[in-house]
């Protein structure tokens, strides 16, 4: 078999993503279902989640999973923050996921060290068998995204993603949907990497499009509810590291709340909105382009969205939308990486980042 060459390793392993998310979703069913048996004999009152940057927000994603599936009483912290903002006396018996693509980083050793002396247990979601934190950590649930060798993360972040929705599914009693919603939404789950490769070849050459007309702007803001709230800062995070320029995600209302005050032509949005979302977001998208900002709409197909967007990237239909965020963030990736490309940056290398922070 010919493999197709790629230019970078940021957009290589972004094509990389369905098979990283098919190897974690099968490889990891039977260790997340043993697990979790586990987990339910220890019978936890309280989840803490940590983790630093893209897998901060592979949690916050997950934190709404857990919230709308298991009900369990859950609470994100930054990993970097996590020994400052947990309480003094942890009177719960607490459950820490720690999220870290490397296993290595100084703010996550950190978090989990905090939460051992608190008499924590720890779950460590890892692409990286044998890390530091591993070796800490009382359970593992190990990623399979491969190596990743762009700085930038992408198919760690989606296959983090993958690993967490499993397990809020495998959390969930089943006195709380049924058996059978239960069972559908796993089978719809299983689905995502055809659907992520469908994502991929929809919106390549769309993205680049976008890319190259507004490779002149350097603010952009990215708006996304529910789960894909953790979608707008991932997206957001990304355009900084690949293209070294302003970019912040938001609530999609709490835009309204001060930041809507810096629209102007020269500001592009990035709203993300599911087809349940679009007639309590119609009015919004409208007032954004009423200011005069570029609007790039990512959602299901809708004529409405479509006719008040600048730029309308379309997510295949009919995928459970508190997964949706596996989907959704790939037409970001491939915007990042074509945006990096149209400004003449090497998106593998940011000059002042690296791929494991460690002082």
């Amino acid at each position: 078999m010919i493999m197709k060459q790629f230019p970078h390793h940021m957009v290589r392993e972004i094509h990389e993503q369905p098979q990283a998310v098919q190897t974690t979703l099968t490889k990891g069913s039977k260790e997340v279902k043993d697990l979790v048996e586990e987990i339910r004999s220890k019978k936890y009152e309280m989840i803490y989640i940590t983790g630093s940057g893209t897998s901060y927000h592979a949690g916050l994603a997950a934190q709404y999973a857990f919230f709308t599936l298991t009900k369990l009483v859950t609470s994100l912290i930054p990993a970097s923050e996590f020994p400052v903002w947990i309480p003094s006396a942890v009177k719960r018996r607490a459950l820490l996921i720690a999220i870290s693509q490397s296993g290595e980083s100084i703010d996550i050793l950190a978090a989990v060290k905090a939460a051992l002396e608190k008499n924590m247990d720890v779950l460590a979601v890892t692409n990286t068998p044998g890390s530091s934190l591993t070796k800490l950590s009382r359970y593992t649930l190990l990623t399979r995204a491969g190596g990743e060798l762009a700085v930038t993360a992408t198919k760690s972040h989606i296959a983090q993603l993958a690993m967490l929705f499993l397990l809020s599914l495998e959390l969930t009693p089943t006195g709380e949907l049924g058996s059978e919603d239960l069972e559908h939404l796993r089978e719809r789950l299983f689905e995502a990497p055809t659907l992520i490769s469908k994502t991929i070849s929809m919106n390549e050459d769309l993205t680049r499009g976008l890319a190259n007309m507004h490779k002149d702007k350097s603010y952009f803001f990215l708006l996304g509810s529910g789960s894909n709230y953790a979608t707008a800062l991932e997206g957001a995070l990304k355009l900084k590291e690949a293209c070294n320029i302003f970019a912040e995600g938001f609530a999609s209302r709490e835009f309204l709340h001060g930041p809507i005050q810096l629209l102007n032509k020269k500001t592009p949005v990035l709203f993300m909105l599911s087809a349940d979302e679009i007639d309590i977001f119609l009015g919004l998208m409208e007032t954004i382009r009423k200011f005069g900002a570029p609007l790039i709409s990512i959602s299901e197909k809708s004529d409405r969205v479509e006719k008040v967007s600048e730029g309308f990237v379309r997510i295949p239909e009919g995928f459970p939308k508190i997964f949706s965020p596996i989907l959704y963030v790939v037409p970001l990736q491939l915007f990042a990486y074509y945006s990096s490309i149209a400004r003449n940056l090497n998106p593998d290398k940011p000059e002042k980042l690296r791929k494991v922070v460690k002082k």
